[in-house]
């Protein structure tokens, strides 16, 4: 079945002005969980879903937690769409793209991955490691999704959506996987580092000048307002006071490693790529199209590493046109110069800040050693 966004959705986010769409949330419309440094939040896109996060009990591993999302107000006729975040992100992720996926009558989840987003794991803070990450995953699809999903991942979520599928098909109906974090090996040297250093690597994590360089990097063109507002809705998620343990516990288990299951998912694939990602090499997309048995590779102009936040209205067509499809062919790899990919090395945002927090740790033992010899 053919698929079309009316044209007040197609648009709807053409140009970042177009912002009017939401009236700005009042304070007291938050949920109280949210952290008070929302009100320094300028983007009404990103307050009107935030008026919207809730907290749904999940039982993990024999403890109750209480897990965010932002639920759907309609189900679709379609599979539903669970949209997933990347590395320390949360659903703001989908400020843009959420309002225009409802419109398009689809329905959306957007999940916050557990350790980051807004969940409640204050009192009780489970490990943070991959596998509970996937099991947190799998209980809110068992308690309340209930029916083969749309999983929807970007960047490193891309890495959680191919672990999923492979562990959970029953699940998982279709993969979206945007600008995928799929190839790095883990946390790295996170994952030795001594408690102490991984705790002063993760505080530099969440200081505003290396989110603040993240955004710069990820995106094209952004005026400093812009990035400055970017910045406070992507550090928003580490005020919680267990943010810092939830991460130091997820560097230090390992991180993902999934390249040798990309070949194993068996779902029909939905690749999107910002063709100018600054972080992930474009080569990688032709590599990951090639090595998925099932998949269509679609690759988006002027744009970034977050394609979702960047150009929502063309992934929300992308995204609704796969929905829709009936039938469709099995996918092949097929290169326009009939040559084989050369691998490359994959820099997510992951390793990205990682080597950013190794220089500074260095730069703290050099300086801790200096002073021990005055």
């Amino acid at each position: 079945m053919a698929f079309a966004l009316s044209l007040g959705s197609m648009q709807l986010l053409s140009a970042r002005t177009s912002f009017r769409r939401f009236r700005a949330s009042a304070g007291g419309e938050f949920p109280s969980f949210i952290p008070k440094q929302v009100e320094n939040i300028k983007d009404t896109f990103a307050r009107k879903l935030v008026s919207r996060i809730e907290r749904l009990p999940v039982d993990l591993s024999g403890t109750r937690l209480m897990a965010s999302c932002v639920k759907p107000v309609l189900s679709g006729k379609t599979s539903p769409l669970v949209l997933l975040h990347g590395f320390d992100s949360s659903c703001l992720e989908w400020r843009y793209a959420y309002p225009l996926l409802e419109e398009a009558g689809l329905e959306a989840w957007a999940v916050d991955v557990l350790g980051w987003g807004f969940s409640d794991l204050e009192e009780n803070l489970p490990s943070c490691d991959v596998e509970s990450k996937r099991e947190c995953l799998y209980q809110m699809w068992k308690s309340y999704i209930k029916k083969p999903m749309t999983l929807v991942g970007p960047s490193l979520g891309a890495a959680l959506a191919i672990d999923f599928a492979v562990a959970h098909p029953e699940a998982v109906e279709k993969l979206v996987l945007i600008d995928a974090s799929v190839y790095a090996e883990g946390t790295g040297k996170m994952s030795t580092l001594p408690k102490v250093l991984a705790y002063a690597g993760v505080a530099v994590l969440k200081s505003f000048p290396l989110r603040f360089y993240a955004n710069v990097l990820s995106f094209k063109d952004l005026s400093l307002n812009t990035a400055i507002d970017w910045t406070n809705i992507g550090r928003l998620h580490c005020q919680f006071p267990w943010w810092e343990d939830a991460t130091v516990d997820f560097m230090r288990s390992g991180g993902f490693n999934v390249s040798n299951q990309i070949e194993q998912v068996n779902q029909r694939t939905l690749i999107i790529w910002g063709q100018d990602d600054r972080i992930i090499d474009s080569k990688l997309a032709v590599r990951l199209h090639c090595e998925l048995p099932n998949a269509i590779l679609r690759q988006i102009p002027d744009c970034g590493h977050l394609p979702h936040v960047e150009k929502p209205v063309d992934v929300v067509k992308l995204i609704a046109e796969f929905i829709m499809e009936e039938s469709p062919p099995q996918a092949r790899c097929t290169l326009a110069n009939g040559h084989t990919t050369i691998p490359v090395i994959c820099k997510t945002v992951t390793f990205i800040l990682v080597e950013f927090i190794n220089h500074v740790i260095h730069y703290l033992i050099n300086l801790l050693a200096i002073v021990h010899s005055l």
